[in-house]
């Protein structure tokens, strides 16, 4: 079974409560590009669907943005703590195929 999730650029100077207004989920890749960092954003419908799926820090998943594509782990989910929303992901760059 193969995991996959589509990331589009994160519009630059927007609030990310106004992203999730909007239906969209701000996105951190991590250790593509050594020490530095990407934002993106993804569908909050496909990124609950993706977490049915996996196990955080343990499931490879295939990441497409619109400049690199490659296999991460999820490395952190932010939630708000009574209403349980999603707020945040954190993917890291992982070898394994």
């Amino acid at each position: 079974m193969s995991l996959t999730i589509e990331c589009q650029a994160r519009p630059e100077g927007v609030n990310p409560r106004a992203l999730r207004r909007d239906g969209l989920l701000p996105v951190n890749l991590y250790g593509h590009k050594g020490a530095d960092s990407d934002v993106f954003v993804v569908d909050y419908k496909d990124a609950l669907t993706l977490l049915k799926k996996v196990t955080p820090n343990e499931t490879v998943v295939e990441v497409k943005t619109p400049d690199w594509s490659g296999t991460a782990v999820v490395r952190e989910i932010q939630s708000h703590p009574w209403k349980r929303n999603l707020l945040h992901l954190s993917f890291f760059h992982t070898d394994a195929a």
